[in-house]
């Protein structure tokens, strides 16, 4: 999350905290020649951490490799009750020679003026490419020439386990080049994004939370694995403070695969989009439906009009109960499987179809429905942005 410049209030309500940001409210067709690729990185031999001296040439290592191509960003902004500095800063880093620097969409948010700093102290202005609320990134572009970029490299996200080494490269409290150390920490999370143009807010899913410290000016920043890959890209906190409580987040990397080539290429991003929310079935929500106890799914509360969902026949909860003492909906449709992967509950179908839906492809969602399974082929459609 970005760091305002002078005023860090401190926040006494549990919150999820972007990148530290002081904010509260957590969100053409020419290709580069260069990109950003996943590779796999060699270490130095005596690297491997069987020893104290292993584990500092491994961090040593992992930190000369990516330092050159993190990024402070610093913008200005109008002046405003909740910035009355009229500034930020955050984190980026580099994604090809081209000159395109990845960041999130809530650094440079409103922003009048983008300014990057590298880490040899070059200063050097900044044009917004391309933004995203909806799965909280961003592009933006300095001039290359007479620079000397070093592309990051990307891990693959999906590949990545509890227990891993996490290192977070960024600017907290613009203190730039800072790298923090921890482990992944937890998997599969799903987080809100801001509210989009449309009024709308969607959710980020398949987030990597890690204990390595994250504070303000981190978002944007670089998460790395062992081998100095980027396998995700650092968001957000969970605080009660303003700073790190050791639960951060970090956006992976398969949907950095998904999101930046197309912002580079077009501006925009179009996210896949059924047009159905749900949640996932737990047992006492299946006694209330008749279902057996370990029953699991994601059951359809509501289908939006004229939505791929509601072309396809799903069909929405609308019988109103209690269940623990809420208000709750049932009798919809239940999704099981998503193109034959099992959907244990609701952040499974987020994420299947955050990582490969395509719109305009025909996928198959397995609906209990009535006790009986069936299959819905549904046509994949564009999430809406106004």
């Amino acid at each position: 999350m970005r760091k305002n410049f002078w005023i860090i209030p401190i926040v006494l309500t549990l919150t999820i905290s972007l990148g530290g940001c002081t904010k509260q409210t957590p969100s053409t067709t020419s290709t580069p020649a260069t990109t950003t690729q996943t590779v796999t990185t060699t270490l130095p031999q005596n690297s491997m951490p069987g020893s104290v001296s292993g584990i500092e040439a491994t961090l040593e290592s992992i930190y000369n490799q990516n330092n050159p191509s993190v990024v402070n960003i610093q913008v200005v902004l109008p002046i405003s009750a909740s910035n009355p500095g009229g500034g930020a800063l955050g984190s980026g880093f580099v994604w090809d020679k081209q000159g395109d620097i990845v960041t999130n969409n809530h650094v440079i948010d409103g922003a009048t003026r983008i300014t990057v700093t590298f880490y040899d102290g070059t200063i050097i202005d900044a044009s917004l490419v391309g933004a995203d609320s909806d799965s909280d990134l961003a592009v933006i572009k300095v001039n290359p020439s007479g620079l000397q970029l070093q592309p990051v490299t990307l891990a693959d996200s999906i590949l990545v386990k509890v227990g891993q080494l996490s290192v977070a490269i960024g600017n907290p409290f613009g203190l730039q080049g800072t790298m923090t150390v921890g482990f992944v920490s937890g998997l599969g999370r799903v987080l809100p994004a801001t509210t989009n143009a449309a009024g709308l807010t969607y959710s980020i899913p398949d987030m990597i939370q890690t204990d390595a410290p994250i504070n303000p000016g981190n978002s944007g920043g670089v998460l790395l694995d062992a081998t100095g890959a980027v396998m995700g890209v650092t968001q957000s906190i969970d605080t009660t403070s303003g700073s790190s409580s050791g639960v951060g987040f970090a956006i992976p990397s398969a949907i950095l695969k998904q999101v930046i080539p197309d912002l580079i290429s077009t501006g925009k991003y179009v996210h896949p989009y059924l047009g159905i929310s749900v949640i996932s079935l737990e047992p006492d929500l299946n006694a209330a439906m008749n279902l057996p106890a370990n029953q699991r799914g994601a059951l359809v509360q509501t289908v939006t009009a004229n939505s791929p969902a509601d072309k396809a026949g799903l069909k929405a909860s609308q019988t109103s109960t209690t269940v623990n003492g809420q208000p709750v909906n049932v009798g919809g449709d239940v999704i099981t499987a998503y193109n034959g992967q099992i959907v244990k509950n609701s952040d499974d179908l987020i994420t299947f179809l955050a990582r490969s839906g395509v719109v305009g492809q025909t996928m198959t969602l397995t609906v209990l429905r009535s006790g009986q399974s069936i299959q819905v082929q549904v046509m994949i459609g564009a999430r809406p942005t106004s």
